[in-house]
């Protein structure tokens, strides 16, 4: 039997040095911060866009009908009004999506 796959999945946590953390974190602030800069007309062209490529997968996929599900909450967050701090929460949420 080969385990040379289970191996190489247990790497991957191994890989978590400081080093790598750190990195992780500053691609996130990057991400983050390219988001903030994003205007509400070129945020939801952004999810639109994600959303057409969603809807391009199977149908019967269900990662593209949970993320469709989540891009449609976003789209409907992004009208609302909110605080200063519901403002920073919800960018921190956006940017996670990598859209």
């Amino acid at each position: 039997m080969d385990y040379s796959g289970g191996r190489n999945r247990l790497n991957q946590f191994a890989d978590k040095t400081p080093q790598n953390q750190a990195m992780e974190n500053r691609e996130s602030y990057q991400t983050v911060n390219s988001w903030n800069q994003l205007g509400f007309d070129q945020k939801k062209v952004a999810v639109q866009k994600e959303m057409k490529r969603m809807n391009q997968l199977p149908a019967n996929s269900t990662y593209a009908t949970h993320r469709l599900k989540v891009l449609n909450k976003v789209l409907q967050l992004l009208t609302v009004q909110r605080t200063a701090s519901q403002d920073e929460e919800l960018e921190l949420l956006f940017a996670s999506l990598s859209l």
